[in-house]
């Protein structure tokens, strides 16, 4: 009875957002209480799941997402992302534009939630196009797949981030396992795929941007403008590193770098650099700064309450023993665990278009198999996340944005954004598969 509701659960979420229309989290609002009420659990305990599960996944995540909105915002407003652009293309030469677009993308997609980063790097790619001559959709996957690998599988990334939550995954052990997985990932569909797109040609609107350009006398230098956007990945790497080699984790020096690797503390630690590398030192007020910058915030309203609603389901799923009717189910099955996540997301996100409300909803459904069935909680997040990236087609935002910046065809847009997608979603799920067997 209980997986006959979860599916009927399913269905009305996907019902809701792609018919009704209604906002993805209080999509999920309802069915989490259709679920539990369904499942016979008491009001009162349906509230308490729900608040539970609430806190426990914003409670860890909450400074990530605050920081990291705040330390993309500072790298945009300071030029720190053109200038890590422009000195990227003069390593690498203009016949290597596409390199250096990847690059950036990946390095700026650290801090950057996947819109966010895609409408800060666009105008470049446009700028780029006009020096160079190379053909825009070409030069534009270069720029979005990092982005999206980035968003889907690094922490601290909320997907991956949450996720990671969720499942008591260590953040460290799954940014460097992300990191093994989407350095190949990034040369297959950011710098492999594009060279058979060439042909394809963009039309955008005229006039869409000018010279985006800001004077050059003006940006920060090259290096404090990579070295700022990489702090939280450095840090939470090399607290990963000293977790590995500490054999007996009571050192002061292992005690600081857990602090500092922290994700939210980490994120923290890159905002306060930002603030003075990239602005008090360049003679730039830290008021002003903020000024400049804290309307960002506003940009993950959308994406808190969205994680907050997927935390909540999660709980109600553990409350209503649903959880343990769905272990039940699986373990009858021959599917290795690793592949079920990965294709429960990306039946979800082919369905709703949303990878994060796929990413959630799936990690809810399979978050079971992670003790029953002995899967590291680090290799489901990665598999899950790149489930939540597959076939991104009309029902996702992405397609339409990559599709209108650059005035591209629907054919057209499934032939560059929706294979580069599912390139990335593909060769996740090999690298994950891979990993568990090595690891």
């Amino acid at each position: 009875m209980a997986l006959l509701i979860l599916t009927l659960g399913i269905v009305l979420l996907l019902l809701l957002i792609t018919v009704v229309k209604l906002n993805a989290f209080i999509a999920l609002t309802v069915v989490t209480l259709f679920i539990a009420l369904g499942n016979g659990m008491a009001p009162p305990q349906v509230i308490t799941a729900i608040s539970k599960g609430i806190g426990d996944t914003l409670g860890s995540l909450i400074l990530v997402l605050g920081m990291g909105v705040l330390l993309g915002a500072l790298l945009t407003e300071t030029g720190a992302t053109q200038r890590i652009c422009n000195g990227l293309i003069r390593v690498f030469g203009p016949a290597r534009a596409k390199v250096a677009l990847a690059v950036t993308g990946f390095a700026v997609g650290l801090a950057l939630f996947y819109n966010a980063g895609f409408i800060v790097l666009i105008p470049l790619v446009f700028v780029v196009a006009r020096q160079t001559g190379l053909p825009l959709a070409y030069l534009a996957i270069a720029m979005a797949a990092p982005l999206s690998i980035t968003h889907g599988f690094l922490p601290p990334h909320p997907g991956p981030t949450a996720i990671a939550i969720l499942f008591k995954a260590d953040m460290g052990k799954t940014l460097l396992y992300g990191l093994c997985i989407a350095l190949p990932t990034l040369l297959l569909a950011g710098i492999f795929f594009p060279e058979r797109i060439r042909k394809i040609t963009a039309a955008p609107p005229p006039g869409i941007f000018g010279s985006e350009e800001m004077v050059a006398s003006s940006l920060p230098g090259f290096g404090i403008s990579l070295f700022t956007a990489l702090i939280p990945v450095l840090l939470m790497a090399a607290s990963a590193v000293s977790a590995a080699l500490e054999k007996q984790q009571t050192g002061a020096f292992f005690r600081v770098l857990q602090f500092m690797g922290d994700p939210g503390m980490a994120m923290l630690i890159a905002v306060i650099c930002a603030l003075f590398f990239l602005g008090v030192f360049r003679g730039v007020s830290i008021k002003l700064l903020m000024d400049r910058t804290s309307g960002s915030l506003n940009a993950i309203a959308t994406i808190v309450l969205v994680i907050a609603a997927g935390g909540a389901l999660k709980e109600v799923l553990i409350q209503s023993k649903t959880a343990d009717a769905i272990t039940l189910f699986f373990l009858k099955t021959s599917l290795a665990p690793l592949f079920l996540g990965w294709l429960v997301a990306t039946l979800i996100r082919i369905a709703v278009g949303s990878a994060t409300v796929a990413a959630l909803t799936a990690a809810g459904i399979v978050q079971p198999l992670i003790a029953s069935m002995h899967v590291k909680p680090e290799l489901m997040v990665l598999a899950i996340g790149a489930g939540s990236l597959m076939c991104s087609h009309v029902n996702d935002t992405g397609f339409w944005m990559f599709k209108e910046y650059l005035g591209l065809s629907i054919g057209d847009t499934f032939k560059t954004w929706t294979v580069m997608e599912s390139i990335i979603g593909i060769a996740g799920l090999i690298g994950v598969l891979l990993l568990n067997v090595l690891v």
